[in-house]
């Protein structure tokens, strides 16, 4: 059996943090197996010693639907504070750093690099090890699992807060993982502890684990979401709508001009294991194409094992960009406080692909071209390694 950071932090409270001012950075999301919420097993196991608590992108009940909806602080229950990290501001600063001595760390992470939670991490980091705090991240599984990964590693150009490091789009890494990655890789580190997951694997996707999914933010609602999201965020940078707006956000996407057979005739060309594209019509009740009937259609996992979410969306942007070049179009800026970059090539983690996919470039063959970058990669992240 799993046994998450959290619930190995009760079982055995480290002595680090005994007599210490603590802080949280935790959502509602951050819960054990029993739906216990991580502040009041702090509370439980360190009674008086939680001070503070911060809150990563969508809010602490991860209320905010979007990008760039900002989050204001807030109190908890007992009338301590609770810090956005995505507000004002998206660092923690002296004064919310002044409160505690130990940052704990209890995220629910998606395993993609974009997913933003990652970012607040690297910035709680930085900023823990400028005013000699201590951080302790309590472990929780990738949901797709830490064997498989996928895509171009991002671009220096294109780093942002959609791409805080140099990553493939899909990792492999755990939250713990990716702390001493983005530590390690510091020309300033923290000072880092971890509580790892007796019982984790790497080839685990979420459903082995027997745990609960809770969501961590308001458009991933199940594991089936967080699967395809490595690709289908790709629509967040086009006018293709990514399925916000309805009950299955990430898993459908379409926009009113385009047409399912003219888009399957496109995809024969490039194997796509592991999925099933069903066709669907879908009317969003927000975001983008608010009220308009979009044809695309949903993508059924089959073989999560098998799956390659990045090469799937990107042979599903060509196709559309060939079909539709007068209707299909990008995101204009912002996006992600950033106002003159595309929101597409931050989101790509490269200024190229889009362009190469436009001129008819197949996607085997940019895959071919990412793989010394995933081999570095895989000899980078090794030292960093739990599991």
């Amino acid at each position: 059996m799993i046994r998450l950071g959290i619930e190995e932090l009760v079982a055995s409270p480290l002595p680090l943090l005994k007599g210490k001012r603590l802080g949280l950075l935790c959502n509602q999301a951050s819960v054990d197996r029993n739906f216990r919420h991580s502040r009041d097993l702090i509370d439980q196991v360190f009674p008086g010693q939680l001070q503070c608590l911060f809150s990563p992108q969508h809010g602490f009940f991860a209320e905010k639907q979007d990008n760039m909806i900002e989050s204001g602080h807030d109190r908890d229950a007992k009338g301590r504070p609770v810090f956005s990290l995505y507000g004002d501001t998206r660092r923690p600063d002296a004064a919310m750093l002044d409160h505690l001595d130990v940052l704990i760390v209890d995220i629910v992470d998606v395993g993609t690099r974009v997913y933003t939670f990652m970012s607040t991490l690297a910035y709680c980091l930085e900023e823990a090890a400028k005013l000699g705090k201590q951080v302790l991240v309590l472990d929780r599984p990738n949901p797709i699992g830490g064997a498989a990964m996928e895509g171009n590693i991002l671009a220096d150009e294109c780093r942002s807060f959609v791409g805080i490091e140099r990553l493939p789009m899909r990792h492999g890494l755990t939250f713990a993982e990716l702390a001493h990655f983005l530590n390690g890789e510091s020309l300033h580190p923290a000072e880092l502890s971890v509580v790892p997951m007796p019982g984790w694997r790497r080839e685990m996707h979420f459903p082995a684990t027997g745990l609960p999914w809770v969501f961590p933010s308001p458009n991933m609602p199940t594991y089936a979401s967080a699967l395809v999201y490595p690709g289908q965020v790709i629509w967040e940078g086009t006018n293709i709508s990514e399925g916000r707006g309805t009950t299955l956000p990430f898993e459908v996407f379409g926009a009113p001009f385009l047409t399912h057979n003219d888009i399957l005739a496109r995809l024969q060309t490039t194997p796509l294991p592991g999925c099933v594209l069903r066709p669907v019509c879908f009317e969003p009740t927000s975001n983008k194409w608010v009220g308009a009937v979009c044809r695309g259609f949903q993508i059924h996992v089959t073989d999560p094992a098998a799956f390659l979410p990045y090469r799937t969306t990107l042979a599903l942007l060509s196709a559309i960009m060939t079909c539709y070049p007068g209707e299909f179009a990008l995101k204009p800026p912002p996006y992600e406080y950033e106002y003159q970059r595309s929101p597409l090539d931050l989101i790509l983690g490269d200024v190229i692909i889009h362009r190469q996919l436009a001129e008819g470039r197949p996607v085997l063959e940019l895959e071919a071209e990412w793989q010394p970058g995933l081999a570095e990669f895989v000899e980078r992240r090794r030292p960093y390694l739990l599991y």
